[in-house]
């Protein structure tokens, strides 16, 4: 069932939110802290300790809405869009994307059984993968998931494991040789990418897909980066796709299904500049019926997996400031430098380590102060290079007051980890004034969980 939200009853304008630099709900309250979902951060760290994930559930509905909306309104044919959940899978995630109408993008059987476990049908789920185990493979093929097969090798495993009365439903995953201007890291659809089946190999694929009728071929999918803001590579994709797909006609596969994968960027920054999320759908959807319209080949369904842009700005993280430290001015740095301590760092957020990733932050106890002071918030990590913002201004920071770190929904808790023995953080759900744990917090106890102690290791 698709739910819709009464916008009557919310304060947030109705943008789109990955041009947010926070969720659509913040404001300041009558105490004059920052409030986000009707729910004083302040007090949500009192009640729930930091660090913290907070999420908006008005911002992600308002997202998914706008992504499911404007691509049933501006395409003519069939559509569909999917969460890709590797930005954030856990249970409530799921089933509120579910509740919004999406089906779900997973890339292992970890996001399969989570997305299970919240609800979700085998028709719901497309599993993506370059190196899928065969446990991955037999599971999906047990619920009726749709496959996207990376390779000519999955493909023979694929053929092993299908039967004709549990035939495959895949889609293949095309390597499209377009390069986007985005980190390294984080580029999918260059030639040089261990993604995808490379156009040089088709014919191969092609043949081989015409040799084993339990693989039901029945679409295309590509996908080029992640965190873009230039709309010409999507249109360039579906050029390419179009041509792979009429070829893939002729060689008789059923082909009904075409994903342009995702990868709308979101503003971490204020200098960032990301298109909408209509201008995003909309460029698709009128390169797809330009594209296959010239190519005189019938509309394919219209899927997408967008991850970032839906869940990213949702979210927030509070951490609570800890001690200061100066570093006087020299020749090396001549304005010096002064670190103030947060109580997480690369274990809950490790982009800004592995991606140089760049954020925007506030006081949660006085969002609306004017920033002055030049800071450098470090992480309580065992390593020089866990510094979660660099050379950034806030308000002269106080021990023990809230810092809050935008746009965090994505890859944020999905990469987290127990680095120096930290247990993960909790995260909370916020709407009209209520606020429910959706993680809990680990323990100590839960760190050693999974340990096992030889009996002749004991002392």
């Amino acid at each position: 069932m698709v739910s819709t939200l009464d916008s009557s009853t919310q304060t947030a304008p109705l943008v789109s939110p990955n041009q947010s630099l926070g969720p659509l709900t913040s404001r300041t309250n009558n105490q004059g802290h920052l409030e986000i979902g009707g729910c004083d951060v302040v007090e949500l760290v009192q009640q729930f300790g930091s660090p913290l994930y907070i999420l908006d559930e008005w911002t992600l509905r308002r997202a998914c809405q706008l992504y499911r909306d404007t691509l049933a309104q501006c395409y003519r044919g069939g559509s569909q869009v999917l969460y890709a959940t590797k930005a954030w899978n856990c249970l409530a995630i799921c089933a509120l994307a579910l509740q919004e109408g999406l089906g779900l993008d997973v890339a292992s059987g970890g996001e399969m059984y989570t997305a299970l476990q919240a609800g979700s049908k085998g028709e719901d789920l497309y599993l993506h993968g370059n190196a899928k185990s065969v446990d991955e493979l037999k599971m999906a093929l047990e619920v009726g998931c749709t496959l996207v097969a990376d390779s000519l090798f999955e493909l023979e495993q694929l053929a092993a494991l299908a039967t004709p009365d549990q035939p495959a439903r895949l889609l293949l995953r095309i390597n499209p040789g377009i390069d986007v201007h985005t980190h390294e890291y984080i580029r999918t659809g260059q030639t040089d990418s261990k993604f995808g089946i490379g156009q040089f190999q088709l014919p191969q694929v092609f043949e081989f897909l015409g040799q084993h009728p339990q693989l039901r071929c029945v679409g295309l999918h590509a996908h080029i980066g992640s965190q873009i803001f230039d709309l010409q590579g999507h249109r360039d994709l579906v050029g390419v796709l179009a041509q792979i797909w009429r070829q893939g006609l002729n060689k008789g596969l059923p082909l009904q299904e075409l994903n342009v994968g995702g990868g709308l960027g979101i503003r971490y920054v204020e200098s960032d500049d990301p298109p909408s999320i209509p201008a995003w759908v909309e460029t698709v959807a009128t390169a797809v019926q330009q594209g296959f319209g010239l190519a005189g080949i019938p509309l394919p369904k219209l899927l997408c997996e967008p991850g970032r842009s839906l869940i990213g700005p949702a979210a927030v993280t509070a951490y609570t400031l800890g001690g200061q430290k100066g570093i006087p001015a020299s020749d090396d740095l001549p304005e010096g430098r002064t670190y103030i301590t947060i109580d997480g760092g690369m274990s809950d957020n490790p982009r800004p380590i592995t991606y140089q990733a760049r954020y925007t932050a506030l006081l949660a106890n006085r969002p609306e102060a004017e920033p002055t002071q030049p800071v450098t918030v470090a992480g309580k990590h065992c390593e020089s290079g866990d510094l979660l913002l660099k050379d950034i201004l806030l308000p002269h920071p106080v021990a023990g007051e809230v810092l809050v770190v935008l746009a965090t929904g994505a890859y944020n808790y999905s990469m987290a980890s127990n680095y120096n023995r930290f247990p993960r953080a909790a995260a909370v759900l916020v709407h009209e004034g209520q606020a429910q744990l959706i993680l809990q917090r680990e323990t100590y106890a839960d760190l050693i969980r999974q340990d096992l102690l030889p009996e002749r290791l004991l002392r």
